[in-house]
């Protein structure tokens, strides 16, 4: 029985992990000086209804490896003889190092162990990291053996395309992902910029004037990026306004190509953190 976990950044909901039987390691949110863990003791909803009227800008951290390592040990005690462990971006967390750590502790602590672990630096941020762990779980359920879901893993990483583009900038700019100096100048000219994963770390692709060419820009880059024999479904990414999300579903619908499922899901605390309110994003699989 193959194992499938993450960190709390890959934004899946609830259904879609209980349905894929994949855990989490939550990050935590300190806001006001009080810790919290992202999608246990505070739900996003929640998050975004106190979000304007905080004091400070709240700040995240990894998850421990002892988080990874409950996960681990649970799976081993119900039967699992594989775990695959697909983490947010090195580039941009320690969440990938401290997943390492806890499979090291593990069989520090079991040296005859015969289980596998392997865990992966997705290179991906938000549900382009919960793409990857949908998909796993849909090789997993159709036969795939752990060396092949490993295979893909490590070979489309990089092929999953994210596009994310936020309503107010300061988030961007308190979280270290954008500069003074750029968003001075997108706010001067009204411009939304629409942001990427480049070597694994966030980089701004395009700016748009206006909510509704951000989402002409996603849709024709779907067009002409997608690749359509790995793409069996596009995640939909919102923060606190799920009518963009499938307003953006409906015009993918509309003016594009693509027939596969179209999945809407809510970034979660520690993601909202970063981008703020009003957030779009949109993954899948490019050529």
């Amino acid at each position: 029985m193959i194992k499938i976990m993450a960190d709390s950044t890959c934004d899946l909901s609830d259904d879609v992990l209980k349905k894929y039987d994949s855990s989490l390691a939550p990050l935590t949110i300190n806001i006001d000086g009080k810790i919290y863990r992202d999608r246990i003791d505070i739900q996003p909803d929640e998050f975004y209804g106190m979000m304007e009227a905080l004091p400070e800008f709240p700040t995240t951290g990894m998850p421990s490896p002892t988080e990874y390592l409950k996960i681990i040990k649970q799976a081993v005690q119900e039967g699992s003889k594989e775990i695959l462990c697909i983490c947010m971006s090195s580039g941009t967390s320690g969440a990938y190092q401290s997943a390492v750590l806890a499979k090291d502790y593990y069989f520090e602590e079991n040296p005859k162990s015969n289980i596998k672990i392997h865990v992966v630096d997705s290179k991906c941020m938000s549900h382009g990291s919960g793409w990857l762990v949908m998909k796993s779980a849909m090789m997993r359920e159709k036969g795939a053996s752990f060396e092949e879901i490993i295979a893909f893993n490590e070979k489309y990483k990089k092929k999953v395309k994210h596009f994310l583009s936020v309503a107010d900038l300061d988030h961007l700019i308190k979280s270290g992902r954008l500069t003074n100096a750029s968003a001075f100048i997108g706010k001067i000219l009204m411009l939304k910029p629409i942001m990427t994963m480049k070597d694994g770390k966030g980089a701004i692709v395009g700016k748009e004037r206006g909510l509704k060419k951000v989402l002409k820009h996603y849709t024709e880059e779907l067009m002409k990026r997608n690749d359509h024999e790995k793409t069996d479904f596009i995640i939909i990414g919102y923060t606190s306004d799920v009518k963009i999300a499938e307003n953006l579903k409906a015009k993918i619908q509309l003016d594009t190509n693509f027939t596969g499922d179209i999945h809407i899901m809510q970034m979660g605390v520690s993601v909202g953190t970063h981008v703020g309110l009003g957030a779009i994003s949109m993954f899948f699989v490019e050529k």
